[in-house]
C-alpha cells in the first residue's frame, strides 16, 4: 500500500487557490488511473486504486492545510506504513511556477502543512513539490498562495498535473529521480525574464 496525499483546504472558497494544487494533483491522478469513487475516511476524502500492480490510496485531508498531519498520520498508523510509503503533493513557493522537485526528508521551510506532517510522521516521507513561484515580498506570500490561479497560469499548471499523473508508475516503484525527470520532460516549466526569475526564486 502506498499513500498519495494531496494537500489543500476543503470547500469551494479554496478550490482554485494555488495552495490547493496538491488537491488538484490527487484529482488528476485518480481520474487518469480510474480510481474508485470518493469516500470519507481518515478525516479525508479518499479514493482507492491500483496502478501497474501497486495498491494506492489517494487522500485529500479535510482538516485544513495546517492540520494535514492528523489525517495522514491516522492512515499511516492504520496501515502500519513506513515514511517511504507516503508521498505528499504540495505547493512550493521556493520553486518557480511549473517547476517540479522530488525530495525526501528535510524541514518544513515555512509550509505549515508539511510542518504538521513532520509532527505526525517524522520528516522522512517523500515530497512532490509543485512550484507556484514566490510573489517577491514576504507580506505578499499569504495572498499569493491563497489567491486563485490566473487563466494565464492554466497551461503550465495543467501540463504539470497531467505529467505527474501520466508517469506515476515511476513514483510508485520508488524511482523518484526518474519520476522527476519524466515530469519535467513532459511539462517543461515556462520561461521567465531574469527579473521574473529572480522574483520566483530561481
Amino acid at each position: 500500500m502506498i499513500i498519495l496525499a494531496g494537500l489543500g483546504n476543503p470547500g469551494p472558497k479554496y478550490q482554485n487557490n494555488r495552495h490547493n494544487i496538491g488537491f488538484m494533483a490527487a484529482d488528476v491522478i485518480a481520474d487518469r488511473w480510474r480510481f474508485g469513487p470518493e469516500r470519507a475516511k481518515f478525516q479525508s476524502i479518499v479514493r482507492d486504486g491500483e496502478v501497474e500492480g501497486h495498491k494506492v490510496m489517494l487522500m485529500k485531508p479535510q482538516t485544513y492545510m495546517n492540520e494535514s498531519g492528523r489525517a495522514v498520520g491516522e492512515a499511516a498508523r492504520f496501515f502500519k506504513l513506513a515514511p517511504a510509503d507516503i508521498v505528499i503533493f504540495h505547493d512550493e513557493i521556493d520553486l518557480a511556477p511549473g517547476r517540479f522537485r522530488m525530495k525526501t526528508g528535510g524541514g518544513a521551510a515555512g509550509q505549515n502543512g508539511i510542518r504538521s506532517l513532520i509532527a505526525h510522521l517524522g520528516a522522512d516521507f517523500r515530497r512532490a513539490r509543485l512550484g507556484i513561484g514566490h510573489p517577491g515580498e514576504p507580506q505578499l506570500v499569504m495572498p499569493h498562495v491563497l489567491g486563485d490561479f490566473h487563466k494565464a497560469e492554466y497551461p503550465w499548471r495543467d501540463a504539470l498535473l497531467n505529467a505527474c499523473a501520466d508517469v506515476l508508475p515511476f513514483l510508485l516503484s520508488g524511482q523518484d529521480e526518474r519520476y522527476q525527470g519524466e515530469v519535467l520532460r513532459l511539462a517543461p516549466a515556462p520561461k521567465f525574464s531574469p527579473r521574473q526569475a529572480a522574483q520566483n526564486g530561481e
